[in-house]
């Protein structure tokens, strides 16, 4: 069933992708909104609160909704599965951000390019780089959001699915990904009245940013790991072992080695590929970079389908 319902909503999100602010991704960004302006004082016992009731309770919500349909009808738990996945997993959340700086750059508007990467990343378009390290932030930033809306989701909507949980997993990974990423861009609600902003960020966003680190730990080793064996697996592991820099998340910086080696592009700070075999980022790295994404899900498709099959034979 596992395996059905991943097929299902992705084509269903092909045919018919959520709009950008749908009823229960703006309802998700506004209920975290109200928990940290009402309930985070900048204390550590604030920020667990608010990341519980912001992340852990829905997750839990869509386990306990699984169990119920569970035991009344396998075609509602099918159904269920597929609506959450919807939800949370797909291209189509962010794929139009590198369509249209493709274009962009294929019929030579840098400047277009460069205004969608920052509407995209939400920064200033002067914060955007020209040239070469433009093609270095596109790849960059869409590999991540390929781990973070695709591969990832998958990793650990299939372990949750394993222990029982349905789709909470994928629930938790989307959500926990969401308040980690809200706090970075520190896009949130002003402080409550008598706190500043500095106090604040003490409380949600450090949990945040410390639970993230852990749940993403393994899926972006997953990543990383379906990239190499997908593409150039020997510069991509040299990738991956080599030492980034101080200060990036250790995780994303794995995942960013490990494309960066398997396409033989120059990405990031990492200085261990062959500087003969290893490229500065062209245009046609991003076709390149489209096949990547799509034989690793279809790796990933083929383990789900294959773990599917033992578990009806057994």
């Amino acid at each position: 069933m596992s395996f059905l319902a991943v097929l299902f909503a992705l084509l269903l999100e092909q045919a018919h992708p959520l709009s950008h602010g749908n009823v229960v991704h703006s309802g998700l960004r506004e209920w975290f909104a109200w928990l940290r302006h009402s309930l985070d004082a900048g204390q550590r016992r604030h920020g667990v609160l608010v990341w519980s009731l912001a992340v852990a309770l829905p997750a839990a919500l869509t386990a306990a909704i699984h169990w119920l349909l569970w035991s009344y009808s396998v075609f509602l738990t099918f159904a269920w599965a597929v609506l959450v996945l919807y939800l949370t997993l797909g291209f189509r959340q962010f794929s139009h951000h590198f369509t249209e700086i493709r274009g962009a750059l294929d019929r030579g508007e840098e400047l277009q390019a460069r205004e969608a990467l920052a509407h995209w990343r939400r920064v200033p378009v002067e914060d955007i780089s020209s040239g070469q390290e433009l093609l270095r932030e596109v790849m960059s930033y869409s590999i991540l959001a390929v781990h973070r809306h695709v591969l990832g989701v998958l990793v650990v909507f299939v372990v949750f699915w394993v222990l029982g949980l349905g789709p909470a997993g994928a629930v938790l990974f989307r959500l926990a990904d969401y308040v980690s990423s809200a706090c970075r861009r520190s896009v949130l609600q002003l402080p409550p009245p008598g706190f500043t902003a500095v106090e604040v960020q003490g409380g949600v966003c450090d949990v945040a940013r410390q639970v993230w680190g852990w749940i993403n730990h393994w899926p972006a080793r997953c990543s990383a790991m379906a990239f190499a064996i997908v593409g150039n697996f020997e510069e991509a592991v040299a990738a991956w072992r080599a030492p980034h820099a101080p200060g990036q998340d250790a995780n994303h910086a794995v995942v960013l080695a490990a494309a960066a080696g398997a396409l033989n592009v120059q990405l990031g700070d990492v200085t261990a590929l062959d500087s003969t075999t290893c490229r500065p980022p062209e245009m046609a790295h991003l076709t390149s970079l489209v096949g990547l994404v799509w034989r690793s899900v279809v790796l990933w498709m083929l383990f789900l389908a294959l773990l599917t099959l033992a578990n009806v034979l057994g």
